[in-house]
């Protein structure tokens, strides 16, 4: 059966009609004949969408329950038993209920797929997992719920449903988003105008960067090797050198010149590792590309400049920044340099030579010419065996010439040395063809009887005897010494990799940074990290654990080379062949990485676990201290209701009594909404605005909160108090808890006092009990220091960036709350 295919309507923010927009295909598609069905969609209380669901088959839900309390879900073996040809599944990034077959709405998205069913689906930027930590940033808010961006990914058609923020916001606050009840606080936080723009260009980013991926995909699968300036791209090349800095600042104006270019910057490894250059330069060149806004890229390759090229076309480039040929005169005229053959060779490329300090100077050259002692290989070996073909009767044909000038132990030693010259290109095989094909050339054009392959004298048999087994020697020693450099400079450069390989994993980077490294360093197109789930039925299923380039491997039989880690954990890339030297390398970089792999999961598992353990502890410790200070008031209730039972009691103990017990519920009341704000705010669903706060204000809301009643609090405030940055409700909450307990531990007639106190960019305020010195406490310290109300006003000052500490002065108890000032403060 054929895999269905998704479709996504991605958004910014909630609101921007995503949900409508897939209504409304999947009205388009039903009204075309498509069998449609509505496998599960959140309308929100939005009219208008449960308007356009109507006419659209809907699967019943899933019922399920959960500590208690009951949910629903898509059923989805009931949608795979209806068999839709397309089915609508709203909010792709949701997490099931416990208890479901899947643990998120994707993963049943994906068994639907796989069963031949189309999806049209939503997705708001926020869920996707690459940008969770900078939505963070943006809003104060960490997602809970979140997508492997892989997913997303895969998806075959991605379309993006776009408001402007002043429309989001407009909507709001009619009431087509949010209830009322939710509008106020939401326009304040999280629906500001500079949150909304900045999710909506973050939302344009990842799409764009989605399109750039298509895109190359269709150059690659068509062949098209010509750059399509669809957007600049500035590639700038280092060496290493001193003059990076230079290219790199030249580049990143080019760049900032043009609005939506982009900046990148790569340096070509030799293959055999010879040219290498200094990695602390090319750390800083980095550091220095990463720092203007662009990327930093490695790639390995025999020439350098085909490297370049190649990479340039892979990376649609537009332009080129190169420097000027540190390469002396004379050089150049033997050898094109660098800048030269790029140009040459770019094509529609511009490219830019930039003049430095170190132009035609004696630093080293982006290229080295051969080395007469690297390591053999089939171009070397051909290139020697090209060299014995027309070396040799060269040469014989220059000493045919000259036979009546020189000697045959003349003859025999510039034999000699062409073979040496042969040995070290090519090594052993060549040296002994060419040894023997001289020793025969000179027999048969050099001693008597000429023109034969007789030989007269035994003085040329010797000669001739001795100097095959010196060629012969000569070539086995040039041969080794070219291999044992060549095996040298090879593990050089395998533990070079998987040094770099090695350090990036303990300087803690995540498993794409190191994919991105192995496939730089062999020159693949894309490698991917792939893990085998046996508990998915009989045939098991691979994952992308994680992945680098363009189109990685999702199944093993998918890549060009594969690298088992475990019989669950695979290592699979695409791109050029390997040979058996690269594979064993590769093998052992997968190593690593499944090392990593299970290390960050086992990092994970732990984290996750001490997390869940502090929250179980927090959780029983809040239960506990909410258990003791509800038993008071629920006591003095029960007290004062029992008590209205008896017969006798005037209309005025009545009354009395009635008061003590509504007094006792309504502080129970409030200690139960205080232990769910403290909740809330442990879990991360209490979201805090921090701006510049009036202490006035938020005083007269704080007494006003304690209730009806005579409340007599003593205040002591300077003439002009400097705004406080706080969140004004968390505030308002944090002095009303501490005012509440300390009326109710102060005696009667010694009321509270709360003092203001004005600090160098700082506002003390402390809370402090009427109780004279003389007066036992009406609780002990340590009960006092653990009480709910003080942990809901610590754990909130705590949360808007202020600290709070207790303190008792014999039997008085004070609590002492600093906050930062805004910039704007009284004189």
């Amino acid at each position: 059966m054929a895999r269905g295919r998704l479709r996504i309507y991605l958004g910014a923010a909630p609101g921007v009609g995503k949900t409508y927009a897939m209504l409304k295909e999947g009205q388009r598609l039903r009204s075309q004949g498509t069998d449609v069905v509505i496998g599960l969609f959140e309308p929100h209380g939005r009219r208008p969408t449960m308007a356009l669901a109507e006419g659209l088959e809907t699967v019943p839900r899933r019922s399920l329950t959960y500590r208690g309390s009951d949910f629903t879900e898509m059923d989805l073996d009931a949608v795979l038993a209806r068999l839709p040809q397309v089915a609508l599944v709203d909010e792709l990034a949701h997490t099931n209920v416990p208890g479901s077959r899947n643990a998120k709405r994707w993963q049943d998205v994906e068994e639907l797929l796989a069963a031949g069913v189309d999806v049209v689906s939503t997705l708001n930027v926020q869920h996707l997992e690459s940008v969770n930590d900078v939505v963070e940033q943006i809003t104060g808010i960490r997602q809970q719920e979140t997508l492997p961006d892989e997913v997303a990914r895969r998806a075959d058609q991605i379309e993006l449903v776009d408001l402007p923020p002043e429309v989001v916001r407009r909507r709001l606050a009619h009431g087509d988003i949010y209830p009322p009840d939710r509008i106020e606080t939401a326009l304040t936080h999280y629906f500001r105008v500079g949150n909304l723009t900045a999710l909506r260009e973050l939302a344009l980013l990842w799409l764009a960067d989605r399109v750039e991926e298509g895109l190359q995909r269709y150059r690659a699968e068509h062949g098209i090797a010509a750059p399509w300036e669809t957007r600049e791209r500035i590639l700038v090349g280092l060496t290493g050198g001193p003059e990076g800095e230079t290219l790199i600042r030249r580049a990143a104006r080019i760049t900032a010149k043009t609005p939506g270019s982009e900046l990148l910057a790569v340096h070509v490894v030799p293959s055999d590792g010879l040219a290498d250059a200094d990695p602390a330069a090319l750390a800083e060149q980095r550091t220095l590309v990463e720092a203007l806004g662009g990327s930093y890229h490695q790639t390995t390759g025999e020439d350098t400049v085909e490297a370049l090229l190649q990479f340039a076309q892979a990376e649609n480039v537009t332009q080129i920044v190169l420097g000027a040929s540190r390469r002396g005169r004379l050089r150049s005229l033997l050898r094109a340099g660098v800048g030269k053959r790029t140009i040459d060779g770019s094509g529609p490329i511009d490219v830019h030579i930039v003049t430095h300090e170190e132009a035609a100077g004696a630093a080293t050259p982006l290229v080295r010419p051969p080395h007469p002692t690297r390591g053999t290989g089939p171009r070397r070996y051909w290139s020697a065996m090209a060299a014995t073909v027309l070396l040799l009767p060269a040469l014989t044909a220059v000493l045919v010439a000259l036979r009546g000038h020189l000697g045959l132990a003349i003859d025999l030693v510039l034999y000699m040395l062409a073979i040496v010259v042969i040995a070290l290109v090519g090594g052993l095989y060549p040296a002994l063809i060419a040894a023997v094909a001289a020793g025969m050339l000179t027999d048969y054009y050099f001693t008597p009887p000429v023109h034969s392959l007789d030989i007269e004298r035994l003085n040329d048999v010797v000669a001739l005897v001795v100097f095959i087994v010196t060629a012969t020697l000569v070539g086995t020693a040039a041969g080794t010494a070219a291999r044992r450099t060549y095996q040298a400079l090879r593990a050089t450069t395998e533990a070079r990799a998987l040094s770099r390989l090695a350090t990036a994993m303990m300087h803690g980077q995540n498993l794409p940074t190191l994919l991105e490294l192995v496939r730089e360093y062999f020159g693949l197109t894309a490698v991917s990290l792939l893990e085998r789930d046996r508990a998915n039925g009989p045939r098991p299923r691979w994952y992308v654990v994680a992945s680098a380039g363009e189109r990685p491997a999702e199944r093993p039989y998918e890549a060009d080379v594969e690298s088992p880690v475990t019989d669950d954990l695979t290592l699979a890339a695409r791109g050029r062949p390997l040979s058996a030297d690269d594979q064993r390398v590769l093998a052992a970089c997968a190593a690593q990485l499944g090392l990593a792999h299970v290390h960050g999961r086992l990092a994970r598992r732990a984290a996750e676990t001490d997390n869940r353990a502090a929250a179980e502890r927090t959780r029983t410790s809040l239960l506990m201290t909410a258990g003791r200070d509800l038993r008071s008031p629920l006591h003095s209730a029960q007290t004062a209701l029992a008590r209205l039972r008896e017969p006798g009691a005037s209309a005025a103990e009545r009354d009395q009594l009635l008061d003590s017990a509504l007094s006792a519920v309504h502080r129970a009341v409030q200690l139960v909404a205080d232990l769910d704000r403290l909740g809330r705010l442990h879990a991360g669903a209490l979201d805090l605005y921090l701006r510049p706060v009036d202490l006035d204000e938020v005083l007269a809301a704080a007494l006003d909160d304690l209730g009806p009643g005579r409340h007599t609090i003593l205040l002591q405030l300077p003439e002009r108090t400097p705004d406080v940055i706080a969140d004004a409700a968390a505030l308002t909450r944090t002095l009303t808890a501490l005012s509440a307990d300390a009326l109710r531990h102060s005696p009667e007639g010694r009321p509270p006092t709360l003092t203001a106190e004005v600090l160098p960019d700082r506002l003390l305020i402390q809370v402090t009990d009427g109780i004279a010195d003389n007066t036992p406490p009406a609780s002990a310290p340590d009960a006092r220091s653990d009480s709910l109300a003080l942990r809901l006003a610590r754990d909130l000052t705590e949360a808007m960036g202020g600290t709070l500490e207790p303190a008792t002065s014999g039997p008085a108890f004070s609590v002492t709350l600093i906050f930062p000032t805004s910039a704007h403060r009284c004189e």
